[in-house]
């Protein structure tokens, strides 16, 4: 059976993977301690005899989520910037190399310089016809302003949650709670009219099922080999996906085709 995109109300989004590219803001951010690494350190992909530009960049977000996990879950009221700034120093630590601290608030600030999608600003104005839009992120208010002006700018949100606001990071399910109590008492909705749309299984999907969420909308950036959000040969009995897209823009195209098929069925 065909999945009804039309009976939503609202879609909750995860913004940093699914509406912008936070793996290339993040490498471009962070890549300078790799250039700190001797080649002969075994602690990098640089120490092999013909580094790969890949492997250099999986090895360093894997280092990055590993311990951005980690500091969102010992410090949840922590806001994002204060996150950030930390994990570039238990990065340079783990790596053995040097930073400064003037260098880990840069990098706490980068935020508002990741870049949206190509496909990304379009395909909200598109969704923005037929739903509300809802924000979901684990980032705080002054860092989302600046990826509102920059990179998203032209797109406009119904709602917007965010960790600073919640007290806690996803994938906890209270931000999951969080979500669907305000939206049913901004809008009226009610659970079973949201749609969440996230590229990350792990922060996303995983957490959105365990609340009760309807199937959710996966979008595979990087057709699903991304180094940041699980796998789902690994998360298979723990997510429900209603219907999967490589990009944001094959969603949209699907959600209007389908809105006018509806109109043409009255």
């Amino acid at each position: 059976m065909a999945f009804d995109l039309t009976k939503y109300k609202a879609l909750s989004f995860d913004i940093y993977a699914t509406l912008i590219d936070w793996e290339t803001g993040i490498y471009n951010a962070l890549s300078f301690l790799l250039a700190r690494l001797p080649s002969t350190s075994p602690k990098s992909p640089l120490s092999n005899p013909t580094p790969s530009p890949l492997s250099q960049r999986k090895f360093l977000l894997a280092a990055f989520t590993r311990h951005e996990s980690a500091l969102q879950i010992e410090n949840p009221k922590w806001t994002y910037n204060k996150i950030l700034a930390n994990v570039l120093i238990r990065v340079a630590t783990e790596l053995g190399v040097t930073y400064t601290e003037d260098e880990a608030i840069r990098f706490s600030d980068s935020v508002s310089s990741w870049p949206a999608f190509d496909d990304t600003v379009e395909a909200m104005q598109e969704l923005a016809k037929h739903y509300k839009l809802i924000v979901l992120s684990n980032v705080d208010h002054t860092r989302f302003r600046g990826t509102l002006s920059g990179p998203l700018n032209g797109v406009h949100f119904d709602a917007i949650y965010t960790a600073e606001d919640i007290g806690s990071y996803k994938p906890d399910l209270g931000n999951f709670e969080y979500l669907i109590e305000n939206v049913h008492q901004s809008f009226g909705i009610q659970k079973h009219e949201i749609l969440h749309v996230a590229q990350s299984l792990t922060h996303d999907h995983v957490p959105a099922k365990s609340v009760g969420l309807s199937p959710g909308v996966w979008i595979r950036r990087a057709g699903g080999d991304s180094a940041i959000g699980g796998s789902v040969k690994e998360l298979a009995d723990r997510i429900e996906l209603g219907i999967e897209f490589d990009t944001l823009g094959e969603m949209a195209e699907a959600v209007r085709d389908a809105f006018k098929e509806n109109r043409n069925l009255l």
